[in-house]
């Protein structure tokens, strides 16, 4: 009996130290599984937004720009020959059709424009009204006028028109130099003339070039859809400013597929100045031709990388020729900037005023050299050549 009794104790024991460990670790007896941790937001923690502002709506930016972006109709008179065999050298030799009548044809587009100043000056997209011999402006207030064309800028495919009305709305104007992607952004316009419509998206991109749109281009990128109809409308941030002028779609279909273009709120504002102060645009000019830096040149002129622009030829008497540039230096920093392409050097030339100074960095022979170069205002023949 004692005997039996000493063996019960110990098993009873380990039964209880058993019991009391399972209490305190569960876990032992469950098999191991991953988990992942997720930290929900509380709700009364939510960013909270007043009406007509953020996530819950827009419609105090909408009503404080639509008002200013108008819709643009425009007719242009086509002459065409009546009878299409004029254009045979064959038939000509056996008839005379000298005397017969020429029929006239009527073409018709429509695009939309953003009024940026009370005084009636409208900046829209040069291909909207390029040719037209009539530009019919309608308000979001049901009223209409003729425009006239104070300028246009082929170069950025920016117009500016003026129309004659009383109280007029105008646009505020955001710098675009701040933006950033990711902002929120809504897209104005008169889409295939079923009126105003406002579609909204994100910025997607800053600064794109090289997509042979324009000769100068630095253009915002939205996924705010833009169609057939929305060129030259407005590109507005959540606060109902200003930020960009619709300009392009990149589409197969030629519907919107996510990838719209927008030029700058600054550049659209210089545009506007310098046509409507000066009846051309003012553009900065250093007088040379560049070749982009490829990484067999930059080889061949003993570079680790293929960094800058060479300069291929100068012009006479021309800012670069004054201040000492020659054929074959590689520029490599333009204003205390890295030149990345010739295009971006370009716009980045382009937007200085005559007469500014600027400091211009090469490599000539291998070595190092700054020079200080006077910026002169560019010829209109120039404007492919610099490129």
């Amino acid at each position: 009996m004692r005997k039996s009794s000493f063996l019960i104790w110990p098993i009873v024991a380990g039964v209880l130290a058993a019991i009391v460990i399972l209490q305190l670790f569960p876990d032992l007896l469950s098999p191991q599984i991953n988990t992942v941790e997720i930290r929900e937001a509380p709700v009364n923690e939510r960013p909270a937004s007043s009406l007509g502002e953020g996530p819950v709506s827009y419609s105090a930016a909408v009503e404080k720009a639509a008002p200013a972006v108008v819709n643009i109709y425009t007719r242009t008179l086509v002459k065409q020959q009546a009878n299409p065999l004029l254009e045979d050298p064959f038939f000509r030799r056996f008839f005379d059709f000298g005397n017969r009548p020429q029929r006239d044809r009527i073409e018709s587009s429509l695009g939309s424009g953003v009024l940026l100043s009370h005084q009636g000056y409208i900046v829209t997209n040069n291909h909207v009204i390029a040719g037209a011999d009539d530009v019919l402006v309608a308000l979001r207030d049901g009223r209409e006028a003729r425009a006239t064309v104070i300028g246009t800028d082929p170069e950025t495919d920016l117009a500016v028109l003026k129309i004659d009305l009383p109280d007029l709305p105008s646009i505020e104007l955001a710098s675009s130099e701040t933006l950033r992607v990711g902002d929120v952004v809504l897209a104005i316009g008169n889409p295939f003339g079923v009126g105003q419509t406002v579609t909204m998206g994100i910025i997607s991109a800053t600064g794109r070039n090289s997509l042979g749109l324009n000769t100068y281009e630095d253009f915002i990128q939205t996924d705010a859809a833009i169609n057939p109809g929305n060129s030259g409308g407005a590109l507005i941030d959540a606060y109902g400013n200003l930020i960009g002028i619709n300009s392009a779609i990149f589409s197969k279909s030629g519907g919107s597929q996510g990838i719209g273009f927008a030029i700058p709120s600054n550049l659209a504002r210089q545009i506007l100045q310098d046509l409507v102060e000066h009846q051309r645009v003012i553009r900065g000019w250093i007088g040379v031709e560049v070749q982009e830096l490829t990484p067999r040149l930059a080889e061949s002129f003993g570079l680790d990388e293929a960094r800058g622009l060479i300069i291929a030829g100068i012009f006479r008497d021309g800012p670069a020729h004054l201040a000492g540039l020659q054929p074959g230096d590689i520029m490599t920093a333009i204003g205390g900037v890295e030149v990345e392409d010739s295009r971006s050097s370009m716009n980045q030339i382009a937007a200085l005023r005559p007469g500014d100074a600027i400091d211009v960095e090469i490599l000539r022979n291998g070595k190092a050299m700054r020079l200080n170069v006077q910026v002169g205002e560019r010829p209109p023949q120039q404007e492919e050549r610099e490129r």
